[in-house]
């Protein structure tokens, strides 16, 4: 190809360019990029779409069917069951065991909870703890145990809710309003003369409120039995100043008891 530029001149814009960074030859001979044929347009592809999938059926109400499967219950052991093979609580996911009741179920005393601690859960068990500790020598003062075979010296003991909420933490309303149906279902079965309210949630769960400094003491009515809200052991061990109240609430507890 024969060009204007001289010697030098050529050496120079060639060293330009490879400053620019075009060093590199693409081809042998230059191309002529308007002469080419315009190419084809790619085909357009319809996009795809997803098949339409109908949403999940809605699950029939969760407290109507806990209250179906509780009804459904002809003993403890079936009520245990059912509270196993109930679906809708999320605490159940998160929980090591299915905590349902310990003591005596023919005793006259029915003692109800708020829900399974750290220990309660890895055990089983209500009330094994520190504050399990404590209630046994609460109760024990007024000569009734949860390991008495004897009915009328013993008590029954079991929580609102059957699994450890993460962290210990109250339950929620919903939560509860699940298993509502089961706890009046259990006292239905285990037929205590009385039922002793353990606690805010408990009260909250047997009688729709809460104040338990407020509530203690005052007999009330919960789920068709004489009820007694008291102070949750857990609640004494942080507050020993209110461990005269709870001595009160024992005596009143036995007075009860020793009615003709």
């Amino acid at each position: 190809m024969k060009t204007d530029l001289d010697h030098a001149t050529a050496l120079a814009l060639l060293e330009w360019q490879i400053e620019l960074g075009a060093d590199e030859a693409i081809g042998e001979a230059p191309v002529d990029r308007y002469a080419l044929a315009a190419k084809p347009a790619p085909e357009k592809v319809a996009p795809t779409v997803a098949p339409t999938v109908a949403p999940p059926s809605v699950s029939a109400d969760p407290v109507a069917e806990a209250k179906a499967m509780a009804e459904g219950a002809a003993d403890l052991g079936s009520l245990k069951a059912a509270l196993g093979m109930y679906e809708h609580c999320e605490l159940r996911r998160g929980a090591r065991n299915l905590v349902f009741a310990d003591g005596q179920p023919e005793a006259r005393v029915m003692i109800i909870g708020e829900a399974p601690g750290r220990d309660e859960d890895r055990v089983g068990k209500p009330f094994v703890g520190r504050a399990g500790q404590l209630l046994n020598l609460m109760f024990d003062a007024i000569g009734l145990s949860r390991d008495s075979e004897t009915a009328d010296a013993a008590f029954y003991i079991t929580n609102v809710l059957p699994w450890r909420p993460p962290q210990n933490r109250d339950p929620k309303s919903d939560e509860i309003a699940m298993m509502l149906p089961f706890v009046q279902r259990h006292v239905d079965l285990a037929n205590p003369d009385l039922v002793v309210l353990m606690g805010n949630i408990s009260c909250q769960a047997g009688l729709g409120k809460r104040g338990i400094t407020r509530l203690r003491g005052t007999w009330a009515e919960a789920y068709g039995k004489p009820a007694l809200p008291m102070f949750h052991p857990a609640y004494l061990l942080r507050n020993p100043q209110a461990k005269r109240e709870a001595w009160a609430d024992l005596l009143s507890l036995q007075a009860r008891l020793e009615r003709p």
